[in-house]
């Protein structure tokens, strides 16, 4: 049964529960649930996260937790009852997991690592927090921690930074707008900062001085692996100041066995040393550790004769140093442990042993010896930082060891109280002893003892070092043969201080032999007392000390007997009566010399302390003993601090009159002297002695009578050091006054009070008479009333104790008030003044509210004075923002109206002043005046900020009611609106608060909206009517639209988490604001709203943009009230919509607005909230019409924005950019006649075009501004980049620069009518010298034409399917020009890399409206052929090719592509009888190429092309190619190079005999069909005459080829003529009469032979009636073509032989997916192949082969093809095989073509050289048609616009093709160039495009039957249209293979470049002026004429090898002798093999 819980009320998921189970509720590890019924191991509840979906998991899957439930019940919520900062964590981690996944996304690899270690460690310290086994200490550093790495996690991400205090959120509505400003900048600047508030403040007033932390240097000593010494050895440890020359720090000593181990076995691994106290001052001395070992041993090491085993001396033996200059960094930045080595060193010298370690130092190398390995001592070395109670707390596990603590010699910098020392340091430095009569000297050793007075030594009052007990005596170490030896050992002598009187040392030396016995034989002692007669110590220098002879037999049992002696020098002046007959005679010529230091907090060395502490021995002395205790040290003092004061206040009470000023005199001093930050720990000693100790009931008086006596002389005395002495120690002689009034008081029963405080008050008046004086002209004065003031502010707390708030309050508000204005004080002052109201707002006093009352008016008097001169603001500000702290906490007590009122009087008009003046300055980047340095600037607007926004918020209605009823009139009123409306949108405008710092921003936003909600009836009952004001209404205005667009308030850019946070707290406070400013709008007259148009509407329309519903709604009403005021007051609303326009492009193109504005705008949603929308409301007008019509047109406006946002705003190509920008410029040109917008975006577009190098679409575009101008001296202002001028000169420098865009594009013939209409504007304003320089251009331009190369570009179908386009390509289609060198593949490729969302779609037909519709992107791509429009020039004969070419592909608005398809059932024999041709024409809206390189499809033509009708076409095309190649080799346009000849009359006369034209005499010669088809008697004779034709045309090859052939190719010339005659005897049934011809046969003799003469072209009926007739153009584009026959794209010669992949030993259908073939008989060219279907084959189907002799036989062009494995297949024409197999006719062909030959996957086949796609650049829809009357009207039909070739930028790429060789003939040079490259891309298989033919002579299926040369199953390109001519000469169809031969050891062929500025391209020789065009006399034979040639003279066909896309076309270079060689020998490998 379920029942309630009552203690489980909310857990955490430890382990994911998937909700398997009924009622199941699915939850995932880590999220927060909250239980409301349990039942048998199942709880009932939900997630935090869905609180709405309740359910059932197992009691075992959740962790409880403790939480506090609130609204207990069925609506109860539960809150985790944990540390709030471990929910931070928890809440933050949650948030981070997700930023840090997307940080591997966007590979930021080293942010993302940073990012996980940084989470690790806050799991690991959260963990640590839950566990609950930490200290108070512990917590606080771990939360220290957490809080850091928070903060830098945050900062990293981007997210916003959390105000902390004590390392806990805060919340904001408990502090003021101040202190969360500060809050903000600790989080910032120090996350370690841990002091409270008052703290800050109270150190930034300059109160407290930091403490300096000390150091403390961690030595463990591991081993000491050099230790080969075999003996006990000492290793002392000390730290040495070399610039000094002395040890800073005692030793730290460690005794070691033969061994090299400890020699206490306890010890093992804890020998450490703690060197403590170290300053800053410390580290940065000349520091280095310096470790002596002594061994105890032999005297000698090497010589055992020195000395009996048994007796030990303690021997120097070696040093070793390490300098922590070089340390140093290296652990200062470790936690840890780090190890050191130290080489030991070997004194050579032992008299120099004292000095070994500074000589190591000097690496004085003569005097010591290095070890001879470098091992030695290992040490390692920690630096520890922070008091020696924390350094205890944090390391535990140091101490635990054991450590040594190694004090310095000395007191540190700051001397702690209760730090009790008692150590005399003893330096043994030197002694000087006699020889004694002996040969050798001594091996002298010291003994030292400690002694009592009454002889006793003293047990354990020595120590060598830390680490080792002390000892009751030291043998010092023995330096061999040495009579003056030098030690210089340190010794530590920890004497107790009640032994210390009476005790002395003594010094015992004795002679150590190294005979047999060893004895160590006394010879001398010596010895001093510790303290002086006088009770001083032992002072700290360098004593030298006598020394008495003695013997071992000499007693010192009766110390009497030598204490007696004088011990020294000093001693010796003192007693010179000293009898001679003692036992102890003084040795003349011995000496000892000793040092002492003294460290100690209980004896003094100080005369003077010692007198005064003992003034009543001598009474009469007082006086001066007083007077010298300034010269006591400060050290002594604070040693005897209470023994002083205990001194001193007793001789005030023995003798106040008489010692009364010089006691106060010497208690000033000694308060003074803990002012010094080495004493400041030293003032709680006072305190306590004040407090616990002090019993001066009666000093009271005098010390007030002083204090008074002092302040009063301060207006005549000159010299007043005593007297600021007193002001500064103000403080602690309050509290002895104060403390001694409270004695006297409790001992009195309080007496005499009526006269104490008549004394404060008089004294209290001689405060405020200091602080009264003129002090400008006395600069002493100034100081004492700066140290005044400066000390004023600590007496409160004293004064609290015996008087009353109120009248402590009197005291400093009269005080205050005393001080003068700034007017008559200096700026130094000024500054005093303020810190001492500071501290007065910081005290306790302060704090209560009635005294609050008494002291404000004062304070906020000063601040006022002060901000209004705009002098020391830094100050001011802290204590306002101080002010409003306190007011804040105490309004969440207690009622601060009052005070409230108080600073809104006295501070909101010069607050709100002072902000102006900073925000202006700081926008200008000067310093503020009366500020120290101009880098505060930000800081002080902030602190400002902070501080009215503070006064603001604890502003109330009633607050804000008399605010407004105190101004006199309505123009103080204005004013004040005017400068807080100004001060708010500068808060928004300069973005006072970074970015992250959210909580800051958001109050803020609060605060502003709130105000202005208070003030706007203020505004609208003012302001309105007559009374209107239109600065203070648009000021208003300004504000809320900057306000609600303010980005901290867009919370659509929040997660949801915060979004909900911040709508729970604060709401959306942009509706706030937008129903305040609709409201306000609302209460503006109808004839003031005019006011605000247009000015207003653009801010308004910022608004509506803002992504929220509620807010557009509101706003959406106020344009129709703008429209509605403007149509009635001028009868339209042109300003409204002008102005509606400009911004609303101006604020899209920002990225403002999305798509739902537009429908809102538009009215296609229901909008929510109380207003209809803008149509609605418009709808009811009288003026609906002109309404509906512009609100119509804005929302397609704003579609077209939107494109170009999104594509401006994204990573998008270039390409998207430039067709958004076409869009919105014709919509701006054709929709909305704005000519300014129109222009702007003219010059967007050709920026873009210039950045994609699109040079002449950059000049189209320019042209469009170009014909807006005229040629007028108009004047025209400045605009965009131009300046002011007239309009003749803008139109001139335009046409200048379209005319230099068309020559950089190389469209010549562009610029050429544009350099006319400059050179008639020139000469009709007789500038000759401009009309020079276009004319020249001019002429550069014609020989450009004639000379330069030009790449023809392909040009490609789009179709842009699926709703997820953007709107200007949404379910469009286009025709796109692709770039230089750009084949389908790579056009496929550019165009999903720019879609990569898109699908491509893997067939041509068109969409079903399932595709439009969808919310996806589909791509359908293929290439298409140009339709040139009808020019002239095309059909002239006598103009040469490279001129026609350029017209083929320019001005070109008509493409086409062909699909083949069978019409009724297919011909299993010959499918050529069935197949059909469909060709479908585009027409484009506008020619390409124009301000675009890619425009829409408009219209769309399709029509069919019977069988015959395409059989007719190839065969005609194939014989005019021919023609035109026998032609060029008959006027010897090619030089001797015949290959080109021999590869075209193979491949036609190879394909004929293998059936290729045979197919279509079966098919169109048959019987039956002539019966069933009488229509076409005509077209079959006309094909009839073709085939006849061909067999003539060949005959004269043939004969041509057999005059040019090299010897070498004899055996392939033979091999023509045999297949010739099978070609000819196969159609001679056919064909009668072609027996008669033989193919030596002469011009003369041939029916046809003037063919060739007469060049008439076609007449543009046969031009339609060929276009018709080219239905079989399915494999025509795939050019495998080997030969130059193609009469319309590609000159093709050679073997036409080529077979699909499909065919090549594979039983698949890829020939009809990849080809489109729909047979593989030889007719097949009559099926004209979609050049798309070919340009999807890789890449690797275009290289250049090079084959090995091998090879070379007649299936060379079999071997091009590609590999079937590398083309995709295409699921376009399924049913051209049957049952997944090849037809029989496909089976035959394989076994005819390719018998038992290799296949096509040669294993010799190369790689061509891959050339990369050049830089992408597309664009759409455009303007050309703008541009064309004007160059219609000058180049007439001729003139048509061209395209350029891309100029590939300098550095791109270089190219090489290796097939081809320069050489300079006398025709232009014809430059053959391929894209070879091989793409991973499976491209879009194309769809049937080209109007080629495939009977093309470049394949060789159809070898070996014979027909009339119509050539085979080709792919080739060739056998177009005659209405196509254009495409003769490409750089596709000369073979690009490189040619090698046995005999070329170079490579025949150079590379060619296309760069203009290469200056390697050929200098093509230009064209005589006319050339015959009849052949030579003396060639035979010639051809007859045709009636049409497609070629110009001058151009040479070029050849195509292998299948590959539209070819991009070139002038063609000639080729050379070595070209034709090589291809000869080619040939002839081919015969041979």
């Amino acid at each position: 049964m379920w029942t309630p819980t009552e203690e489980e009320k909310i857990g955490v998921v430890i382990c994911s529960f998937r909700g398997s189970v009924s009622q199941g509720l699915s939850l995932e590890i880590g999220e927060t649930v909250q239980i409301l019924e349990k039942c048998e191991g199942w709880y009932r509840g939900f997630s935090t996260k869905k609180p709405t979906v309740k359910g059932i998991f197992p009691t075992n899957y959740i962790h409880l937790k403790r939480g506090i439930v609130s609204n207990s019940g069925q609506y109860e919520t539960v809150a985790l009852l944990e540390d709030s900062i471990v929910t931070e964590v928890t809440s933050t981690l949650q948030e981070w997991a997700f930023l840090w996944k997307q940080l591997y996304v966007k590979n930021k690899v080293d942010l993302f690592y940073k990012l996980r270690h940084v989470m690790n460690e806050l799991f690991d310290l959260r963990r640590q927090l839950l566990s609950g086994h930490l200290t108070q200490d512990q917590i606080r550093e771990v939360k220290r921690h957490i809080t850091v790495r928070l903060d830098w996690g945050n900062e990293h991400l981007g997210l916003d930074l959390v105000p902390r205090k004590e390392f806990e959120m805060v919340d904001a509505e408990q502090i003021s707008v101040s202190d969360l400003y500060k809050m903000h900048l600790s989080s910032r600047h120090s996350v370690q900062q841990s002091t409270s508030q008052g703290d800050s403040l109270r150190q930034r007033h300059g109160e407290a001085c930091r403490i300096p932390i000390p150091h403390h240097l961690f030595l463990n000593l591991k081993s000491f692996t050099y230790n080969t010494i075999g003996e006990d050895t000492d290793v002392f440890f000390s730290l040495f100041d070399m610039r000094e020359g002395k040890q800073i720090s005692e030793r730290f000593m460690v005794k070691l066995n033969k061994n090299g181990g400890p020699k206490n076995p306890e010890k093992i691994d804890r020998l450490c040393a703690l060197f403590t106290d170290l300053s800053n001052k410390d580290m940065k001395r000349d520091l280095y550790i310096v470790s002596h070992v002594i061994r105890t041993g032999r005297m000698l090491l090497n010589d055992s004769k020195k000395g009996p085993a048994h007796v030990q001396y303690r021997r120097p033996y070696g040093c070793a140093v390490l300098s922590m200059s070089d340390v140093l960094q290296s652990i200062s930045e470790l936690k840890e442990e780090k190890d050191f080595v130290l080489k030991v060193y070997t004194c050579n010298n032992e008299n120099e042993w004292c000095q070994i370690h500074e000589n190591i130092i000097r690496k004085s190398s003569t005097k010591y010896t290095a070890p001879s390995t470098n091992y030695g001592l290992i040490i390692s070395l920690q630096l520890l930082r922070g008091e020696m109670e924390l350094i205890r707390r944090e390391n535990p596990m140091i101490f635990n060891r054991g450590v040594a603590v190694t004090r310095k010699l000395g007191f540190p910098d700051v001397i702690m109280p209760g730090d009790i020392r008692n150590d005399l340091y003893l330096i043994l430095e030197r002694g000087d002893f006699e020889r004694g009569g002996k040969s050798v000297q001594k091996n002298i050793e010291v003994t030292v003892y400690v002694l009592y007075a009454d002889g006793e030594i003293l047990k354990d009052c020595i120590s060598l070092g830390s680490g080792e007990p002390n000892v009751s005596e030291h043998r010092s170490f023995v330096l061999y043969h040495n009579n003056s030896p030098r030690w210089g050992e340190i010794i530590k002598l920890p004497i107790p201080v009640d032994r210390f009187r009476g005790s002395h040392l003594r010094f015992e030396f004795r002679h150590c032999s190294t005979k047999d016995k060893g004895e160590k034989k006394l010879f001398g002692f010596a010895f001093t007392p510790l303290m002086r007669e006088d009770g001083t110590t032992l002072s700290d220098e360098s004593h030298e000390l006598y020394v008495y002879k003695c013997d071992e037999n000499s007693t010192f049992s009766n110390q009497a007997l030598y204490l007696g002696l004088p011990c020294c020098k000093e001693d010796f002046n003192g007693c010179p009566n000293i009898p001679s007959s003692l036992i102890f005679q003084r040795s003349a010529k011995e000496m000892l010399w000793i040092s002492t230091q003294l460290s100690s907090t209980k004896l003094t060395q100080n005369v003077d302390l010692l007198a005064l502490l003992k003034w009543k021995a001598h009474p009469d002395r007082l006086m001066d003993i007083l007077g010298r205790l300034r010269h006591v040290s400060g050290e002594e003092i604070v040693k005897f601090l209470q023994d002083i004061l205990d001194t001193l206040f007793s001789i005030l009470d023995d003798n106040t009159d008489k010692y009364g000023p010089l006691v106060f005199q010497s208690l000033v001093f000694i308060i003074n002297l803990l002012r010094d930050s080495k004493y400041y720990h030293f003032r709680p000693v006072m305190d306590t002695y004040i407090q616990k100790h002090f019993a001066g009931a009666l000093a009271y008086k005098e010390l007030i009578h002083c204090l008074k006596w002092y302040m009063d002389r301060s207006a005549e005395v000159v010299r007043q050091d005593h007297i600021q002495e007193a002001m500064r120690a103000l403080e602690y002689l309050f509290k002895f006054i104060v403390q001694s009034r409270i004695l006297y008081s409790r001992a009195t029963c309080g007496m005499e009070e009526d006269q104490f405080r008549m004394s404060i008050q008089e004294l209290f008046q001689s405060i405020r008479f200091v602080l009264s004086l003129d002090s400008r002209s006395s600069e002493t004065l100034i100081f004492t009333q700066a140290a005044l003031l400066n000390s004023f502010p600590t007496i409160f707390d004293e004064l609290l104790q015996m008087f009353t708030v109120q009248e402590v309050a009197e005291f400093v508000r009269g005080t205050l008030g005393s001080m003068p204005s700034t007017v008559h004080i200096g700026q130094s002052m000024d500054v005093v003044k303020l810190q001492s109201i500071a501290r007065t707002v910081d005290s306790r006093l302060f704090s209560f509210p009635e005294s609050r009352r008494i002291l404000l008016p004062v304070v906020l008097h000063h601040i006022h004075l002060h901000l209004r001169q705009q002098k020391e603001l830094l100050i001011c500000s802290g204590i306002l923002s101080s002010i409003f702290s306190i007011i804040k906490a105490s309004s969440l007590e207690t009622s601060v109206q009052e005070e409230v009122e108080m600073m809104v009087e006295s501070l909101l008009d010069v607050l709100l002043q002072t902000l102006l003046t900073i925000m202006s300055k700081s926008q200008s980047q000067e310093a503020v005046r009366g500020q120290r340095c101009p880098q505060c600037t930000a800081e002080i607007t902030g602190e400002y900020v902070s501080c009215m926004l503070s006064l603001l918020r604890q502003m109330s209605e009633i607050h804000y009611q008399h605010l407004l009823d105190n101004f006199q009139s309505k123009e103080e009123l204005k004013e004040f609106l005017l400068k807080i409306f100004c001060v708010f949108r500068n808060l928004m405008k300069l973005s006072i608060f970074p970015r992250d710092w959210m909580v800051m921003r958001l109050l803020t936003s609060n605060i502003i909206v709130t105000t202005a909600q208070y003030l706007s009836p203020a505004l609208h009952k003012n302001f309105t009517e007559a009374d209107f004001d239109f600065k203070v209404w648009n000021s208003y205005f300004s504000l809320a639209v900057l306000y609600i667009n303010q980005p901290s308030l867009q919370l659509e850019t929040l997660t949801p988490s915060k979004r909900k946070k911040i709508l729970d707290k604060y709401g959306d406070m942009r509706v706030m604001m937008a129903y305040e400013l609709f409201g306000m709008w609302q209460n503006l007259a109808g004839e003031n709203k005019i006011h605000f148009i247009p000015g207003m509407i653009g801010p308004f329309l910022g608004v509506t943009l803002v992504p929220q519903t509620e807010v557009r709604s509101i706003m959406i009403p106020i344009f129709h009230d703008m429209m509605d005021w403007e149509q009635r007051k001028n009868g339209n609303f042109k300003q409204v919509e002008a102005e509606l326009i400009d911004k609303l492009d101006s604020l899209v193109s920002e990225g403002k607005g999305d798509e739902n504005y537009r429908e809102l705008f538009g009215l296609l949603t229901q909008l929510f909230g109380p207003y209809p929308s803008l149509l609605e409301k418009i709808e009811q007008e009288t003026w609906r019409e002109t309404g509906v019509s512009f609100v119509t047109s804005v929302t397609r406006l704003m579609e077209r924005l939107l494109d170009y946002r999104d594509c401006m705003k994204g990573d998008e190509t270039e390409n998207k950019k430039i067709g958004c920008t076409v869009n919105l410029l014709n919509f701006y040109k054709s929709e909305i006649n704005k000519e300014e917008m129109y222009i702007r975006y003219i010059h967007k577009l050709c920026d873009m075009h210039l950045q994609a190098e699109n040079y002449t679409e950059a000049a189209f575009t320019l042209l469009l501004y170009w014909e807006l101008l005229h040629w007028e001296d108009r004047p025209l202002r400045e605009f965009l980049h131009y300046p002011t001028q007239s309009e003749w000169q803008r139109k001139e420098g335009l046409c200048r620069k379209v005319i230099h865009y068309f020559n950089k594009g190389k469209c010549w013939e562009y610029g050429i009518p544009l350099c006319r209409e400059l050179a008639s504007q020139y000469e009709a304003l007789y500038d000759y010298q401009s009309l020079s320089w276009i004319r020249k251009m001019e002429a550069a331009y014609y020989d450009n034409i004639m000379e330069q190369q030009r790449l023809e570009p392909e040009f490609f179908r789009v179709g842009f399917y699926g709703r997820k386009f953007p709107f200007f390509l949404r379910n469009k289609e286009f025709v796109c020009r692709g770039h230089d060198y750009e084949r389908l593949e790579a056009f496929q490729q550019r165009m999903l890399g720019e879609f990569p969302q898109a699908i491509a779609m893997q067939h041509p037909n068109q969409p079903d409206e399932t595709i439009l519709q969808c919310d996806a992107q589909y791509l359908q791509i293929y290439a298409v052929t140009p339709i040139p429009e009808n020019a002239d020039v095309l059909h002239m004969d006598r103009v040469p090719e490279r001129i026609k070419s350029f017209y083929r592909i320019n001005n070109v608005h008509r493409f086409r592509y062909d699909r083949p398809f069978h019409k009724g059932p297919k011909d299993r024999d010959n499918e050529f009888k069935s197949l059909w041709i469909e060709r479908t024409t585009l027409i484009l809206t506008r020619p390409l190429p124009g301000i675009s390189r890619w425009f829409e499809v408009e219209k769309r033509e399709v029509v069919e092309v019977s069988p015959l009708e395409n059989a007719i076409y190839v065969v005609e095309n194939k014989n005019h190619e021919l023609r035109t190649l026998i032609c060029q080799y008959q006027h010897k346009q090619l030089h001797g190079n015949v290959n080109l000849l021999s590869m075209c009359l193979n491949g036609m006369i190879d394909a004929a005999v293998n059936g290729g034209i045979a197919r279509y005499q079966e098919a169109f010669f048959d019987k039956d069909y002539i019966a069933s088809h009488p229509e076409d008697a005509e077209k079959i004779t006309q094909l009839k005459e073709l085939m006849q034709e061909q067999v003539h045309i060949l005959s004269v090859g043939l004969a041509v080829h057999e005059k040019l052939v090299h010897p070498e190719m004899r055996p392939l010339h033979k091999k023509l003529i045999d297949q010739f005659q099978m070609m000819r005897s196969s159609l001679c049934h056919a064909l009668p009469g072609l027996e008669k011809i033989s193919p030596a046969c002469s011009g003369a003799s041939t029916p046809r032979g003037s063919i060739l003469a007469s060049h008439s072209p076609l007449s543009p009926e046969s031009i339609k009636l060929v276009h018709r007739h080219s239905p079989l153009n399915l494999l025509g584009s795939i050019r495998h073509s080997s030969s130059s026959l193609s009469s319309h794209t590609s000159s093709e010669t050679g073997n036409l032989i080529f077979l699909p992949d499909g065919l090549v030993g594979e039983t698949s259908d890829d020939i009809y997916r990849m080809q489109a073939s729909p047979s593989s008989s030889s007719l097949s060219s009559t099926h004209s192949a979609p050049s798309q279907m070919i340009n999807s084959a890789p890449s690797s189907a275009r290289g250049s082969p090079s084959l090995s002799d091998k090879y070379r036989h007649n299936r060379e062009m079999i071997m091009l093809l590609p590999p079937h494995r590398d083309r995709p297949s295409s699921a376009m024409y399924p049913a051209m095989t049957e049952n997944g197999q090849p037809t029989n006719f496909q089976r035959a062909l394989i076994q005819q073509v390719i018998g038992p030959c290799k296949p096509c996957s040669d294993p010799n086949l190369s790689v061509a050289e891959k050339v990369p796609t050049a830089p992408s650049s597309w664009s759409l829809d455009s303007g050309t048609r703008e541009a064309m009357p004007f160059l219609s009207a000058h180049v007439g039909s001729i003139m048509v616009p061209p395209v350029p070739p891309r100029t590939i930028p300098h550095g791109h790429f270089s190219m090489h093709f290796d097939a081809f060789h320069h050489q300079i003939s006398d025709l232009p040079p014809v430059l053959p160039a391929r894209s070879l490259r091989k793409s991973p891309l499976h491209p879009i298989p194309a769809s049937p495009t080209s109007p080629h033919s495939g009977l093309n002579g470049s394949s060789s299926t159809l070898s070996g039957s014979a027909s009339s040369g119509v050539s085979s199953l080709s792919e080739s390109n060739f056998g177009h249209s005659c209405e196509q001519p254009v495409h003769t000469d490409t750089m596709d169809s000369v073979p690009s293979q490189s040619w090698t031969t046995d005999e070329d050891v170079e490579s025949p062929y150079l590379p060619v470049r296309y760069s203009i500025s290469e200056p390697d391209v050929l200098e093509p020789m230009k064209l005589p002026p006319c050339r015959s065009h009849s052949a030579p006399s003396g060639v035979n034979p010639t051809l007859p004429p045709k009636p049409y040639m497609g070629r110009g003279e001058g151009c040479i066909p070029e050849e195509e090898i292998r299948p590959r896309p539209m070819p991009r076309k070139i002038s063609q270079p000639l080729l050379s002798c070595k070209e034709e060689q090589a291809k000869v020998a080619w040939e002839h490998g081919i015969k041979e093999e």
